[in-house]
């Protein structure tokens, strides 16, 4: 069965999505990039690596990551923020490849959930991708509520990033989520069935 990649900009909703289609297909694998990061982020060869880029005022006195810091220098620094994927993706981008490979001859289906699946060029080991959008206006008081930050710094995190409508653009499938989860639910139902009894092939 295939790899589907899931992806889409800060906020849009992916996380609500991938719970529509874990209550669909709780048989299927899933892979959380998010998840992998936050585990990676504590082995000590990667804090050394961590210490090394962005030196000792992202750690505690104690020697404990201040991930509140590290995320606020990342946000505000395109160059630091490529130094810290430089860190993590490549290692991110191994595990996922191993799982994918693993469930290849697997019935059910892959889902990963891969939020900078684009900027690290992951759609090369996905047969198709899923693109979780909104509108700006929605994709910006969610943030807000999510993060408690201020209109400004809700915009430079999603600025951040690449844009929404470049990943849309490049999507085989689009999940609009400006609505609530019955809709996104429908939408995850509709692919799903879409996909069931294709022959897969990478476009």
């Amino acid at each position: 069965m295939p790899a589907i990649g899931i992806t889409g900009g800060i906020a849009t909703g992916k996380s609500t999505f991938i719970e529509c289609l874990r209550k669909l297909r709780p048989v299927a694998t899933f892979f959380d990039a998010d998840e992998a990061a936050h585990a990676l982020l504590n082995r000590p060869e990667v804090e050394h690596e961590i210490r090394r880029e962005f030196g000792p005022q992202v750690f505690s006195s104690a020697g404990d990551l201040n991930r509140t810091k590290l995320r606020a220098i990342v946000f505000a620094d395109a160059t630091k923020k490529l130094a810290l994927e430089q860190i993590l993706h490549p290692r991110i981008r191994r595990q996922w490849r191993t799982k994918a490979k693993e469930h290849r001859n697997s019935p059910e289906f892959f889902f990963a959930d891969i939020p900078l699946l684009y900027e690290t060029s992951g759609e090369t080991l996905c047969d198709r991708v899923v693109v979780v959008a909104c509108s700006e206006k929605v994709q910006l008081a969610r943030l807000r509520k999510r993060m408690s930050v201020r209109n400004a710094e809700a915009k430079q995190m999603i600025n951040s990033q690449m844009p929404l409508n470049e990943k849309i653009r490049r999507a085989d499938h689009v999940v609009w989520n400006n609505g609530g989860p019955t809709s996104l639910l429908e939408q995850a139902r509709l692919l799903i069935a879409s996909w069931q009894g294709q022959t897969w092939t990478k476009k």
